[in-house]
């Protein structure tokens, strides 16, 4: 059984992704919520993921390719940091927006002019936080080109990235999620059709 599979149903089963109607913090509507953040509570599946990340990370650009992994707080924070400690790599990540004391830096960490950063994320959604921490580190001389994240909802981050020169990869993505779960008579096909008209 592959990871898409036997991720689909521990989500289901811990209730981490939930269908029905749902509002995101954006205030946009959604026929489902997934919760990545509860991920961590659960070491055995949080350590296959990372594994699965590690593999994914190395076959599509190779661990020797680069110097920091970055993330943006909190979901892929946490799972940027457990792959750093996997991958013994450096970790930057990017806050939200500068502190408001000392330094007042955007981006926490040590990155060296021309360097090469991968971002890692938990969610894509329209790729906006993406974009934003991108930014930050191009602006502190790091060269981004690529980000990894756990789950793609397929809304327009793939695209946008690569406008800014950026690939987009994923484990896997709510299409294969909910497709895994319907096959298994665990959501009914309004559930699933309702995700494919999300879609983009």
């Amino acid at each position: 059984m592959g990871f898409a599979s036997e991720f689909a149903r521990f989500l289901h089963k811990e209730g981490i992704i939930r269908y029905g109607e749902f509002t995101l913090s954006s205030g946009r509507p959604s026929p489902y919520y997934v919760d990545l953040r509860m991920v961590p509570s659960y070491p055995v599946q949080f350590r296959l993921l990372v594994k699965q990340m590690q593999k994914l990370v190395s076959g599509a650009v190779g661990l020797d390719s680069f110097g920091p992994l970055a993330s943006v707080p909190t979901g892929g924070l946490v799972v940027a940091s457990a792959l750093a400690a996997e991958t013994v790599k450096p970790l930057v990540y990017v806050r939200p927006s500068p502190k408001g004391h000392g330094t007042s830096k955007s981006v926490e960490g040590r990155i060296r002019d021309g360097e090469r950063a991968v971002m890692i994320d938990d969610v894509a959604t329209t790729g906006g936080s993406v974009m934003r921490a991108v930014e930050q580190l191009r602006k502190e001389g790091a060269v981004v080109e690529d980000a990894f994240v756990v789950l793609d909802r397929l809304e327009g981050a793939s695209k946008s990235l690569q406008d800014v020169g950026v690939r987009l990869r994923a484990l896997t993505d709510i299409s294969e999620i909910t497709s895994e779960l319907a096959s298994e008579g665990l959501v009914g096909g309004a559930e699933l059709d309702a995700v494919r008209r999300r879609t983009v």
